[in-house]
């Protein structure tokens, strides 16, 4: 199920809605040149970690990987990755789209159980 197209798409969705919200929560931490750097920089620096640490041969990502990281590093980068950004909704006091967000990575999950086993095994 963890390669459904539909799944696949959540997950693109909920990445780059993820870096949205980094970028967001980082223009409201500060005013001025400070708000408009952290707006770029979280938003590198997560996507630089998502991209570089990676489970080798894994399928999902053509096998290749700049950092090769064991299946249980890899889910709890996912899992900070996603959670941070659920975090952050909630700091903003963006309540319902926190809550939205977060039902919306459970469902992704539920669905990738065999994503899950794969990395655990790895």
């Amino acid at each position: 199920m963890g390669k459904h197209p539909l799944n696949l798409a959540l997950r693109f969705l909920l990445e780059i809605t993820a870096l949205l919200v980094y970028a967001f929560w980082g223009w409201k931490q500060a005013e001025g040149w400070q708000g408009l750097l952290l707006a770029a920089a979280l938003p590198v620096i997560f996507a630089t970690i998502w991209g570089i640490f990676a489970v080798k041969d894994d399928p999902s990502r053509s096998g290749k990987t700049a950092v090769p990281t064991r299946g249980f590093i890899r889910l709890c980068i996912e899992i900070v990755f996603f959670g941070l950004a659920i975090l952050a909704l909630f700091d903003l006091t963006l309540k319902i789209p926190g809550i939205v967000f977060s039902i919306l990575v459970v469902i992704h999950y539920a669905f990738s159980l065999d994503k899950i086993n794969w990395l655990l095994k790895h």
